[in-house]
C-alpha cells in the first residue's frame, strides 16, 4: 500500500489486485488519464479496506480474485464502514452471477480482462464525466435527476442522437475534456489532449455550444481571425 497527497480536483484511484505486475500495469494506465490519480495498491480484500480508511479515494479499481476472498465481498464492508467511494471491477471473472453481483453492489463500471489502454481510459473519462454532473448538478425538477441518471450509460449532453459521422464515445472524450480543463480550450488544444484531429475536434466543439452544453468565447490575436475558445457550462 502506499500514498501520496493529490493536487486539488484530481480523481483519487486506488488499485486492487493480487498480482503485482498487473497492478503496475493498471497504475501506469490510470496515471496517464486526466484527472486521475493513483493513491495506492492493495493486493487483498484486507489490505483494500485498510487502504480506503487510510487513504479515502474517490474510485476503487477492484479485481475479484483476490487471495483472501472474492472481491466484491469487499464492497459491503466498505459501505458499513462509512465510505462512499465509487468502484470499477477489473476482473476476468466472465460469470453471469459476477456480473449480476457487481450490478446490486452499485459498481460504476465492469471491465473485463485483458484489456488495453483505450478501453481503460474511455471508461474512466466516461466515469469522470458522470461523476462531474452528480457533483454540479441542481436538481429543480424531475428532468434534471433524469439527465443526471441518463448519465451512468450515456453523458445527458449526448445522450440524444448525435449528428451523422459522430460517435458517443468521442463526444464522451470530448465533454470529459472540456471539464477538466482549468479555463477554455481552442479547437487546436482539445485536439491534443484527446488525440484526435483539430477538424474532428472543432465539430464537436460546436456541436456542444449549439445544444447549449458549452460557451464560446472569442480571443483576438494581433492579426486574424479571433481564436474561439470553448469551455463546459455549469
Amino acid at each position: 500500500m502506499t500514498g501520496t497527497s493529490s493536487p486539488p480536483g484530481t480523481i483519487d484511484v486506488l488499485v486492487v489486485d493480487d498480482d503485482f505486475m498487473v497492478a503496475r500495469v493498471h497504475r501506469t494506465f490510470v496515471e496517464r488519464v486526466e484527472p486521475f490519480h493513483v493513491v495506492g495498491v492493495a493486493s487483498t480484500g484486507e489490505q483494500a479496506v485498510a487502504a480506503v480508511d487510510e487513504l479515502r479515494p474517490d474510485l476503487v479499481l477492484l479485481d475479484l480474485y483476490l487471495p483472501d476472498g472474492f472481491g466484491l465481498d469487499v464492497i459491503p464492508r466498505l459501505r458499513t464502514a462509512g465510505h462512499d467511494c465509487d468502484v470499477m471491477v477489473i476482473s476476468a471473472a466472465r460469470e453471469a452471477d459476477s456480473v449480476r453481483g457487481a450490478v446490486r453492489h452499485g459498481v460504476v463500471d465492469y471491465l473485463l480482462k485483458p484489456f488495453e489502454f483505450e478501453e481503460l481510459r474511455s471508461r474512466l473519462q466516461r466515469y469522470a464525466a458522470q461523476r462531474g454532473r452528480l457533483l454540479t448538478t441542481v436538481v429543480r425538477g424531475q428532468a434534471d435527476v433524469d439527465r443526471v441518471l441518463a448519465g451512468a450509460t450515456a453523458p445527458a449532453s449526448t445522450a440524444g442522437a448525435l449528428p451523422k459521422g459522430m460517435s458517443v464515445e468521442t463526444a464522451e472524450l470530448i465533454e470529459a475534456t472540456l471539464r477538466a480543463a482549468d479555463g477554455t480550450l481552442s479547437a487546436t488544444e482539445c485536439a491534443t489532449l484527446t488525440g484526435i484531429s483539430r477538424v474532428s475536434a472543432r465539430r464537436y466543439l460546436e456541436y456542444f455550444h449549439s445544444t447549449g452544453s458549452a460557451d464560446v468565447s472569442l480571443r483576438y490575436g494581433v492579426a486574424g481571425r479571433p481564436e474561439r475558445r470553448y469551455s463546459w457550462r455549469v
